[in-house]
């Protein structure tokens, strides 16, 4: 019994053509990629541009003193992380005179019930608390009430 033939319904391409056609699928896919790139890299440079140079941000003044509590709280918390890593307390109590009018030791404790509120880690608070006696040390006429 002789072999059934297939008979596919297609005709397959000369190999010859077949693989020149691949190799010239595969250059267009390749140049499609780099064109992709290139306008990414364009698109991304156009608008950088027109962001930083044709209409950039206007910066306006701000005071301090009109953060709001939480934000108060972070920046009391970040000058006594600063403050534990280099121990420059006049430098510290500088950065809180920009803060507010009020006195430093009032500040910190402000922070230290802000944080506690808003549910702050416990080395945080261990934070201020350090700076808090490190400001009671160097500023005992704040903490003492003057005899009448």
């Amino acid at each position: 019994m002789p072999m059934p033939v297939i008979r596919l319904p297609f005709k397959p391409p000369a190999s010859a053509a077949f693989a020149y056609r691949c190799r010239r699928g595969d250059s267009l896919r390749l140049r499609r990629l780099i064109w992709f790139v290139v306008m990414i890299g364009i698109g991304a440079a156009a608008g950088i541009f027109y962001g930083w140079v044709l209409r950039p941000t206007q910066t306006s003044d701000f005071a301090l003193h009109t953060l709001r509590s939480d934000y108060k709280a972070d920046f009391v918390l970040m000058t006594a992380e600063i403050y534990q890593k280099d121990g420059d307390l006049t430098a510290a109590i500088s950065r809180l005179a920009a803060l507010e009018d009020t006195p430093p030791l009032r500040q910190v404790q402000q922070a230290i019930l802000t944080g506690q509120q808003l549910g702050y880690a416990r080395s945080d608070i261990e934070t201020l608390a350090f700076f808090f006696q490190a400001l009671q040390k160097a500023l005992p006429s704040l903490t003492t009430t003057p005899p009448p």
